[in-house]
């Protein structure tokens, strides 16, 4: 239920047709009708259900829009989050969930820094006691419950359209975020496989610009000094990434011969494939993540019916329907 639930949430400022609206809030009311969470009856003097935080890094777009997501829902439903930004350091996370098993928070959400490195702040919560719910990204230890998308999916859908741009030949040049983030790993499997199927692409380079832009900025000039004309796409695992390579690109007024693709649909990528400037972004739905994962901490804290994954698909954006997301 909860992963149907998740296919039919909306993107902020999705417009649809006003009979898919109609049929859509229909068939929610149906299925979520005897589940629905509102806010939990407080005594005078009692606590709400407190969930502890961790987040891997608040001057990442993308995760600001899961954090605020998360914070509405939380309103919404009459829970309190304590917010932490772990700044990239899977360290400091770990030490993050130390304090909130040290306050007895009722759930945990944790958005990993990293696979391995991330993995002991599940162990510490689980042998705690205190449910944790992964948002985002993944740890080497299967949390209470995951609530995300299927990364590979969304460099498939990067990587196809490329493919299909060239005619299934050319040259493409990659940009990996954080090296072993679960969403790193799982986008370079998801690039590969495509690659591997389409014999006339192939891989020229690959690096990473850690999800940021400045650096990717840095990454695809010393590429364009490299490798010159021999690039016909960019493949960045994150929107901040495309951005930074599209405007490398246009200062050596090179961004007519290649074709840039990023993943997230942040708001300034949006704006640049509207412009026409971006050729296509991936959607990820960090609105539907940040409440999903709210929703279904309080569901285990209450001790009701929960999904244990929830998977929220990826979609591809081009000029084409830009405006449904914007």
């Amino acid at each position: 239920m909860q992963a149907l639930q998740a296919r039919l949430t909306t993107p902020m400022n999705h417009r649809y047709h006003p009979t898919s609206v109609a049929t859509i809030a229909l068939l929610l009311a149906a299925i979520t009708g005897c589940h629905r969470l509102s806010a939990p009856d407080v005594a005078p003097g009692q606590r709400p259900p407190v969930i502890g935080v961790s987040l891997m890094n608040l001057s990442n777009e993308f995760i600001v829009m899961v954090d605020r997501a998360m914070e509405q829902r939380a309103k919404e439903i009459g829970v309190k989050l304590v917010v932490n930004d772990a700044q990239r350091s899977p360290e400091r996370q770990i030490q993050q969930v130390e304090n909130f098993i040290a306050q007895q928070v009722d759930a945990i959400i944790l958005n990993p820094c990293e696979v391995e490195a991330s993995t002991p702040a599940v162990d510490k919560a689980l042998a705690a006691g205190i449910p944790i719910v992964n948002v985002n990204s993944e740890t080497k230890t299967p949390p209470t419950a995951f609530v995300g998308s299927r990364d590979e999916q969304s460099a498939e859908l990067a990587m196809q359209y490329i493919a299909k741009r060239l005619g299934g030949k050319g040259e493409v040049v990659m940009m990996h975020g954080y090296m072993g983030q679960a969403a790193q790993i799982k986008r370079d499997a998801g690039a590969r496989a495509v690659l591997a199927k389409t014999p006339g692409l192939h891989l020229l380079a690959d690096q990473t610009a850690e999800w940021d832009r400045a650096k990717a900025i840095s990454l695809m000039e010393n590429w364009i000094q490299a490798y010159g004309d021999r690039i016909n796409a960019v493949f960045a695992q994150n929107d901040e990434m495309a951005m930074g390579a599209l405007l490398a690109l246009e200062q050596a007024h090179k961004k007519d011969k290649v074709i840039v693709v990023g993943v997230d649909a942040i708001a300034d990528a949006l704006e640049a494939v509207k412009q026409s400037r971006l050729d296509a972004t991936v959607f990820q739905d960090a609105q539907a993540q940040g409440r999903q994962a709210v929703e279904t901490a309080l569901k285990i804290i209450r001790k009701q019916p929960f999904a244990k994954e929830t998977y929220i698909p990826f979609r591809l954006v081009t000029k084409e329907n830009v405006a449904e997301y914007r």
